[in-house]
């Protein structure tokens, strides 16, 4: 299983041909108290930096992009009932959506957890 991540706080949790998106901790830290978040439907295609969800918390609404281009195979609808969970497990429970990736060779584009880190902490 591989992780990798966007410049735009987007994870993709790989295992096999298939990768769970979320928003990352630090993502979460900066919108705040999350409190409602659109999925996108089940069947979906997404482009690799496409809007593939909305989710808005008190301090803003933010588009999440897709890491990966693929189609919807899965979305977490306990999110609709409880976004909170984005803001308690965002790489845990708070995931957004599975995808069936069209082409694994656009993961090596993103950041490892290390680059990823290293990001954070110029931005920080």
């Amino acid at each position: 299983m591989t992780v990798r991540y966007t410049k735009d706080h987007e994870y993709i949790r790989v295992d096999g041909d298939v990768g769970t998106v979320g928003i990352t901790d630090y993502a979460q830290g900066q919108l705040g108290d999350v409190v409602y978040v659109e999925l996108p439907e089940v069947g979906k295609t997404v482009a690799k930096g496409g809007e593939a969800a909305v989710v808005e918390s008190v301090k803003a609404a933010s588009e999440v992009y897709a890491p990966a281009s693929g189609e919807v195979v899965e979305v977490n609808g306990a999110l609709e009932g409880a976004p909170n969970a984005i803001n308690e497990d965002p790489l845990g429970t708070g995931w957004f959506m599975k995808l069936k990736l069209s082409d694994p060779s656009e993961l090596d584009a993103l950041m490892s957890e290390a680059d990823y880190q290293a990001y954070v902490k110029s931005i920080s």
